[in-house]
């Protein structure tokens, strides 16, 4: 209902109507008593909104004045009056209108929030990112320092609403009419609704200036990055170009030193400035890692820095290397002038009325003879020879150089010669008898490889190394069997039963303090399991750069004989995967135990797959061998050896992979020994045991790469590796040595085989689809290797678990005892074993018929004596 002052009542009307719930209808106005001018009857009042302005016509709804209460009575029902218009209802219009005008001004405010929300968004979205870093900062700032501002007015705005919620809870808890507290609920509604309007436009601003201030971030972090980026490749330029302005070749000594002088020195600002480089793509890593919008670019940045240094350090060492290469080849010419210049003066220098006497003449002739034997190195070979050995660095100027010296040397040395042939003469010398000399006896190879200790003699450790090759059989307490008059064995054999002073040392009051606290033995052990662990690493990396790193040195190319070059994964392996999987991990997990040594078997279990890296060196070490063998003898590997000081051959250092690991059973059968704590011990037995069995395949594989004879299979002892059909056998399983007896159903043949009565000597290897029967054969140049002579499928074997008159006999039945096997054991525990495998195996119907459907080669001639 509009106020009794008409003059303001129509523009608060039409405020009212902007946000009155529903539409208006109609508008009555009641008249006040002391209004003195006349009022028109209530017929003619619609018309009355004719006499204000045009803004108070905008309303467009008819407006009716009423005279008194009583004609409002007419409109409205006095139950829905206030107490004003003396009906029922108690309202307070002032209130009510504060209210209203408290709900219209907060709504206001919370679309000018919004508005200015959506300018500031829209502002930041079109702002164009400046070149400059300052002005990047600059935006930064001015940015924050408005969104802190917006933040500060939507808090006053929501502390506002929630003070109007406040007051209308208030008004409602003191209303009693039901019409009038739906109302307030609805006006409640509304400031609620409003208010999680606010918080959803604060949320939602909140994440776009978070990714807007992120971004304005990375992009003044991509600025100084490449900033730093240009600086660091004009550095890296600049090196570059210094780097070519040294000369790869000299012409004299001084000059050369003087430039390998220059070439270190910018050698050494170029590692300076290269680490900084290091630095400027580990900053470039890192914003890679945060996940920077410019990904692709920082990435690209950081390959072009490490291809630039990179090429620096490839050119500087190639460099040296030239500039090293040309200072011998001028050394040698130089010592070759001096030797010329020497025996001139020495011809000079006789008198010759010394010489009319034989002793004067004689005296003469060993002064030359000893000046013959100072002869540089260079009258030993040809010009050819010479232009061949430094032909990287032969410049025209050089060649001339040999020229010219090659023709002083010839000139000398024929002046040397008359000379001598004159002295001859007057000496009148009588040519003195031949003495024959016996040749030094060279030493036994055997003896020598054997001399060489698995271990370090450092280490204290005692193995036998029976053979000049190396061990197939790695397991503790294996024997084989030997024959007297064979130089060498495909086993060696190793004292594991291993007493406590291989790891201690033989001291009593140790052994006594072991038994009263196994804590210190085991962390004893322990000291000492990571001891020569850091021996092992160091010996592996000096070996890996000793040797191997140096095969790809150009100044060490004249000493690589042909047979090596590009050989270097034969030789080595991989011994690289070995050193980094060892300095890189099991280290750091061994150190980790130090004070918790019965942990170590869950280092160990943890690690268990990356010990396979064993069993491919294992596989590689014949070829290893055989290319060691060929090359032993080589300049190369003794200028290595020498630079390294090692007292023992690489042969001795090629070792040690398999040395260790046979070494890790031996501590861990001693931590177990004194481990008191049940669940450590379980850790540490299944650890022992899958240490035992990686050496037990790495045993099992090494004999069957000796394997030769095999259909389409080429022995790796030739270096060959084999893809053949010996892959199809599945896993190997069990392999040893047994003797052997054959019966077969057909007359002719049974009767020639029990001619025999001394069994023949076969290697079995026992497959997951197939048994082998092979023969062990040496050959003269101490490799030994296993010659196919059978094959059975297991879908067609029986076995016929005891034989009359032995219990480590028993047979094998092939095709229905068409052939029948009688193996005898070396012991009834190797015979138990092979029973309970096969039985396995039989057992499993599965794998028998997927040895039914494979094709494997069978021999009618099983087991002959070739």
């Amino acid at each position: 209902m509009a106020e009794s002052n008409m003059r303001w009542g129509f523009p608060r009307l039409r405020r009212a109507a902007t946000s009155f719930p529903g539409n208006l209808h109609l508008v009555l106005v009641l008249r006040p008593t002391g209004l003195l001018s006349s009022t028109p009857s209530p017929s003619s009042s619609t018309d009355l909104g004719f006499r204000f302005s045009q803004d108070d016509f905008l309303l467009k709804m008819p407006v009716v004045m009423l005279r008194s209460v009583g004609d409002l009575l007419r409109y409205i029902d006095e139950n829905h009056l206030a107490s004003d218009f003396t009906a029922k209802v108690e309202y307070c219009q002032s209130d009510w209108v504060l209210l209203r005008s408290s709900i219209e001004t907060f709504a206001v405010t919370v679309k000018e929030i919004a508005q200015q929300l959506q300018g500031f968004g829209s502002e930041l979205s079109e702002t164009e990112l400046p070149d400059e870093a300052n002005a990047i900062e600059f935006l930064l700032h001015s940015h924050t320092h408005r969104y802190r501002q917006m933040k500060d007015e939507i808090r006053g705005v929501l502390k506002e609403g929630r003070l109007l919620l406040t007051n209308l809870e208030t008004v409602k808890a003191a209303k009693r009419d039901v019409e009038e507290e739906r109302e307030i609920q609805s006006d409640m509604e509304t400031v609620k609704r409003l208010l999680a309007q606010l918080r959803d436009m604060e949320e939602a601003f909140d994440g776009f200036f978070e990714k807007h201030h992120l971004k304005l971030q990375q992009y003044l972090q991509l600025l100084h990055y490449e900033t730093s980026f240009q600086q660091m490749d004009e550095v890296l330029e600049r090196l570059s170009a210094q780097e070519k302005e040294i000369a790869s070749v000299g012409t004299t000594v001084v000059q050369t030193e003087q430039l390998l002088k220059d070439l270190e020195s910018l050698n050494k600002r170029a590692q300076e400035e290269m680490t900084r480089a290091q630095v400027v793509i580990l900053h470039g890593h890192q914003l890679a890692a945060n996940h920077h919008y410019a990904l692709a670019l920082i990435v690209q940045r950081c390959n072009e820095l490490r291809h630039h240094c990179d090429v620096i350090s490839t050119a500087i060492n190639t460099k040296r290397a030239s500039l090293t290469r040309t200072r011998d080849l001028l050394r040698r010419l130089e010592e070759a002038l001096r030797w010329c210049d020497e025996g001139a003066y020495l011809l000079a220098s006789q008198m010759v009325d010394k010489f009319q006497t034989k002793e004067g003449a004689q005296e003469a002739l060993q002064y030359l003879g000893s000046h013959q034997e100072r002869a540089p190195s260079v009258l030993k070979n040809s010009q050819d020879t010479l232009s061949l050995e430094f032909e990287a660095v032969l410049t025209p100027q050089l060649q001339s150089q040999i020229s010219m010296v090659k023709e002083k040397l010839s000139s000398v040395q024929c002046m040397i010669r008359n000379r001598e042939q004159c002295l001859k003469k007057l000496a009148d010398l009588q040519v003195r008898p031949i003495q024959l000399v016996a040749p030094r006896p060279e030493p036994d190879q055997t003896l020598l490889r054997c001399k060489s200790p698995l271990f370090s003699p450092k280490h204290g450790v005692d193995f036998n190394v029976l053979n000049s090759k190396f061990s197939f059989d790695l397991l503790p307490g294996k024997r084989a069997a030997r024959r007297n008059n064979s130089p060498r064995k495909i086993e060696v054999m190793h004292d594991y039963q291993g007493n406590r002073s291989c790891l201690y040392g033989p001291n009593p009051e140790t052994d006594s303090e072991a038994e009263d606290n196994p804590e210190q033995v085991t962390r004893h052990i322990m000291k000492e399991l990571i001891a020569t662990e850091r021996v092992y690493v160091d010996e592996l990396l000096s070996v890996l750069l000793g040797y191997r790193a140096e095969m790809e040195d150009p100044s060490m190319s004249y000493l690589l004989p042909s047979a090596l070059r590009c050989q270097k994964d034969v030789l080595f392996g991989n011994m690289p995967e070995i050193y980094q999987f060892h300095s890189r991990i099991f280290l750091q997990d061994l150190q980790g135990c130090l004070e918790t040594p019965e942990r170590v078997g869950a280092c160990f279990l943890r690690r268990k797959d990356k010990f396979q890296v064993y069993e491919r060196y294992c596989q590689n070490k014949p070829c290893s061998e055989l290319l060691w063998r060929q090359c032993s003898d080589s300049p190369f590997f003794q200028e290595c050896q020498k630079k390294l000081d090692h007292k023992l051959g690489l042969d001795s250092y090629l070792l040690k992979p398999i040395q260790r690991l046979t070494k890790y059973q031996l501590l861990l059968k001693e931590l177990l020994k004194h481990c008191v704590e049940a669940q450590y011990r379980c850790e540490l037995q299944e650890a022992l045991d899958s240490m035992l069995e990686l050496l037990k395949s790495v045993n099992d594989s090494m004999h069957q790469i000796a394997i030769t004879g095999y259909p389409d299979h080429f022995s790796l002892r030739y270096c060959l590796g084999f893809q053949g059909d010996i892959s199809q056998l599945g896993r190997i399983i069990l392999q040893g040595s047994f003797s052997v007896w054959i019966s077969h159903k057909r007359a002719a043949v049974r009767m020639k085989e029990l001619a025999r009565f001394k069994p023949m000597q076969r290697h079995l290897f026992l497959y997951e689809h197939a048994l082998l029967f092979c023969k062990r054969r040496d050959e003269d140049s101490h490799d030994s290797f296993y010659s196919f002579k059978s094959c059975l499928r297991m879908s067609t074997v029986a076995i016929t678990e005891t034989v009359k008159g032995d219990v480590k006999k028993f047979e094998i039945c092939y095709s229905g005892r068409e052939v029948v096997y009688i193996v005898q054991a070396p012991t009834v525990e190797v015979k138990v074993a092979w029973l309970n495998e096969i039985q396995k195996i039989l057992a499993n119907p599965q794998k028998l018929r997927q040895d039914e459907a494979s094709s494997l080669p069978l021999s009618d001639n099983l087991l002959s004596d070739r």
